[in-house]
């Protein structure tokens, strides 16, 4: 089936952690540094500026916006009048920066890490996801993950689904009633296991690269792709039943299903992995494409 992309916004440099929330999109873009909201029309209103480039978001149950830090490894806390404070500096967990971001009907936010610098040289190593309560505590729920980046969790909150970006696979947990994880086990793998040795081999072998993603009714993951620039619908056990290619010369790197009935899925396009030194050319766009599955769970 071939999908007709619509721009929803251009002028962005590297957009991420797309989200619907409130009859609005919301997203991070990485080398301006803030958040930003769009409307369903493409009007968009910087809602926070930040020091350090912004990663995941999500929502409190008091409707509080919460928002990654990516390098100084913090998440911090915005209430719905516009007040910005630290809520958790999770430093001490990590081993690279500070990623993409789940949270839970109770407050619970979990925050994956790179793990390493894949911008250093140096061999992979796994990483970790970090839960982080509602008070502002935390503590290390899950280990032995290549890459934790997007993530989900289902309708009924019992969930969460870890995309492993650098092994091609996806893992769940069982969240239990005290926020703990357990009864790991393969959701998906679709590329063969990674090659530690170092991280240019790792990206030349690897089959496929899980970015930011989202959760659908019929419990299938819309994951970006950016190893084949594709976004790729995903059944448990690892069946792909859709793709949907970037545009010619673009690739995708996050998706999000929203909306008002919830079937609009927004690609986060760009390029390329760009730097601040590339901050001029603000060629990252949204771009939206109508599906027949409306989204589900979290984020």
């Amino acid at each position: 089936m071939t999908r007709e992309l619509t721009v929803l916004a251009k002028g962005g440099a590297y957009f991420e952690a797309p989200r619907w929330h409130n009859g609005v999109w919301w997203t991070s873009d990485l080398y301006r540094k803030g958040i930003f909201t769009y409307t369903p029309e493409g009007k968009e209103e910087k809602i926070v500026e930040l020091e350090h480039q912004p990663s995941g978001l999500g929502w409190l149950p008091d409707g509080s916006l919460l928002f990654v830090s990516q390098e100084d490894h913090k998440v911090y806390k915005r209430t719905e009048d516009g007040v910005v404070s630290l809520h958790a500096d999770v430093s001490e967990h990590c081993t690279g920066d500070l990623n993409d971001m789940v949270v839970d009907g109770r407050g619970r936010a979990f925050v994956g890490h790179f793990g390493f610098d894949p911008f250093a040289g140096g061999p992979p190593q796994a990483a970790s996801v970090i839960r982080i309560d509602l008070d502002g505590s935390h503590e290390v729920v899950a280990e032995d993950l290549m890459f934790p980046n997007g993530s989900v969790i289902t309708d009924d909150d019992r969930t969460l689904i870890v995309g492993e970006g650098l092994a091609g696979k996806y893992t769940a947990f069982t969240i239990n009633e005290d926020g703990s994880l357990s009864d790991r086990r393969d959701w998906a793998t679709l590329s063969s296991p990674p090659n530690m040795n170092s991280f240019a081999e790792l990206m030349t072998e690897i089959d496929v690269i899980f970015d930011g993603c989202c959760i659908d009714a019929e419990g299938a993951i819309w994951a970006a792709d950016p190893k084949n620039a594709k976004c790729l619908r995903i059944r448990e056990g690892g069946e792909v039943v859709e793709e949907i290619a970037a545009p010619e010369g673009q690739n995708i790197f996050a998706c999000m299903l929203g909306g008002e009935d919830g079937r609009t899925l927004v690609l986060c396009v760009a390029p390329g992995l760009v730097d601040n030194d590339r901050l001029g050319d603000l060629a990252g766009t949204l771009q939206t494409v109508r599906v027949e599955v409306p989204g589900a769970g979290r984020p």
